[in-house]
This record gives structure tokens, C-alpha cells and sequence, in this order.
């Protein structure tokens, strides 16, 4: 039973660590697509400010920069999920061990990418949005 106590506790000990280096690449990723949306709306300002002068509603910007965002997210999740399943699959052939992905699985894994990419994509979204039309067609 000691044998059993000690696997279990690793066991235990990796499930965790892992789930902290998916819970920082999770937070790393929704931060760059943070970044890349906000890059987005400043170099979309006067595009954005001729939309809202010509009566476009906030409510349009704010879909159209968090559909983006998520479009995004969706994308690299599922590359993400590609390479992780084929990198799985050759490790399986390579170390003879039985390899079954779950569907289930994978669904809640671009669950949680989009999921990510609406969060993250929120406040760039929000800001294009909020953006006065008259200082938007200034801005150079």
C-alpha cells in the first residue's frame, strides 16, 4: 500500500502541475489576444469612427471586434488541439501505448477557446465601441 500511497501522490502532484501550466498558458494566450485586438481597434479608429457617424450602434462594433476575437482564439485552439493530437499519436506509436483522444474532450478544449477569446476580446471590443466618432475621424 505504500507503493499505491507514493503513485498516488505523484499522480496527484503532476495532475496539478499541469493544470497550472494550462491555467498560465490559458492566461498567456488571452492576454495576447488581448493585445492584438487593442492593436486592432487603434489601427481601425477612423474606419470605427466613420461607422459610428454614419449610425452604425456601438452594440455592431462591440459584435463585430468580440466575433473577431473569438474567430481568433477558435483558430489557435484548434491548431493547438491538431498538433497536440499528432504529437500524441506519434508518441503513442513510438512508446507502443494505446492512444484514444475524447471527444469530449476536445470539445471542451474549443469550448474553452472561445470562451477564452470572448473574455479577452471584451474590453478591446468595448473600447472600439465607446470611441467618440468626431475624435475617431481625427485620429491619424
Amino acid at each position: 500500500t505504500q507503493i499505491a500511497d507514493a503513485m498516488a501522490s505523484a499522480t496527484t502532484t503532476m495532475t496539478g502541475m499541469l493544470g497550472a501550466v494550462a491555467g498560465v498558458s490559458l492566461l498567456v494566450g488571452g492576454i495576447g489576444i488581448m493585445n492584438i485586438m487593442l492593436v486592432s481597434v487603434t489601427e481601425r479608429t477612423r474606419e470605427i469612427g466613420i461607422r459610428l457617424a454614419i449610425g452604425a450602434h456601438e452594440k455592431h462594433i462591440l459584435i463585430q471586434f468580440l466575433v473577431e476575437a473569438t474567430v481568433l482564439s477558435l483558430l489557435g485552439g484548434i491548431i493547438g488541439i491538431l498538433i497536440g493530437l499528432a504529437l500524441a499519436g506519434l508518441a503513442a506509436v513510438t512508446l507502443t501505448i494505446p492512444f484514444a483522444p475524447s471527444p469530449a474532450v476536445i470539445l471542451l478544449a474549443v469550448g474553452f477557446s472561445a470562451l477564452i477569446g470572448m473574455v479577452f476580446g471584451f474590453f478591446p471590443a468595448l473600447r472600439g465601441a465607446r470611441l467618440d466618432p468626431i475624435d475617431a475621424l481625427r485620429h491619424e
